[in-house]
């Protein structure tokens, strides 16, 4: 994967495993609804699960964080 940067993504969420959750968890919303968040000719991916990660890098998708109330 060139783009968007791995770095780049990390800055958004805490982790791989978060990474990877919340970019499956949107493909396979877009496979579902064939919703997209920019048009269609503005994403480099062809495939859903890199539309799904350049959503996030452009911040498209926000990340929810829980408190911890210890």
């Amino acid at each position: 994967m060139i783009y968007p940067s791995i770095d780049k993504l990390l800055n958004v969420v805490d982790s791989k495993y978060e990474l990877v959750y919340i970019a499956a968890r949107r493909s396979r919303e877009m496979t579902k609804t064939d919703f997209y968040q920019m048009p269609l000719n503005k994403y480099k991916s062809t495939k859903n699960i890199g539309r799904a990660l350049e959503e996030l890098a452009e911040g498209l998708i926000t990340v929810k964080r829980e408190e911890n109330n210890e």
